[in-house]
C-alpha cells in the first residue's frame, strides 16, 4: 500500500453540523482539537475544515447540500434527524479521566462515565468514556491500559 499524503491518516471522517462554525469552536474548547484548516463560503458557511488531535484528523462542514455538488447526498447533523447517529468516533487520549473532566467542564454531555473495559488476557484493556456534543454526535475517548 502506498503512503498517504503527508499529514493525512489512512481514514478520516467528516461530520456535519447545523452550525459548523460554533461546532468547530466547541470541539476545540471541549475536546482539545486544533484547527488545521477552515474554508468559509458565502455568509460564513463552513464549506470544509480540518481539525486535528495528535495524528487524528476529522473534517467538519455545514449540514445540507453542497453548492455545486447537489448530486451528493446532503450531510446532516444528528440534531436535525431526532438525535439518530450513523457513526461513533473513537479517539485515543493520554488520560481519559482528565480528558473527561475537561470535556465536562466545557459543556460536553457525558453519557458513559470513565470506566475500565477489559477484553481478556488474549486482548487488551482500555479506560474510556463516551460523550455527546451539542448537535448529538457520539464520541468515545479511550486510553490503552494494557496491551
Amino acid at each position: 500500500m502506498k503512503q498517504t499524503p503527508p499529514g493525512w491518516p489512512r481514514l478520516s471522517s467528516a461530520l456535519f453540523y447545523n452550525d459548523a462554525s460554533a461546532a468547530i469552536d466547541w470541539l476545540c474548547q471541549a475536546f482539545a482539537f486544533s484547527v488545521r484548516l477552515k474554508v468559509e463560503g458565502e455568509g460564513g458557511r463552513i464549506e470544509h475544515s480540518e481539525l486535528t488531535y495528535g495524528d487524528a484528523l476529522i473534517m467538519v462542514a455545514q449540514s445540507g447540500n453542497r453548492p455545486g455538488r447537489e448530486h451528493v447526498p446532503p450531510g446532516v447533523s444528528p440534531k436535525s434527524i431526532g438525535g439518530g447517529n450513523t457513526q461513533a468516533l473513537l479517539i485515543f487520549v493520554d488520560d481519559a479521566d482528565a480528558h473527561c473532566a475537561h470535556a465536562r467542564a466545557n459543556g460536553a454531555k457525558i453519557i458513559d462515565e470513565p470506566a475500565d473495559h477489559d477484553y481478556g488476557d488474549d486482548y487488551w484493556a482500555d479506560r474510556g468514556y463516551a460523550a455527546v456534543d451539542p448537535e448529538g454526535h457520539l464520541w468515545w475517548f479511550t486510553q490503552r491500559i494494557r496491551g
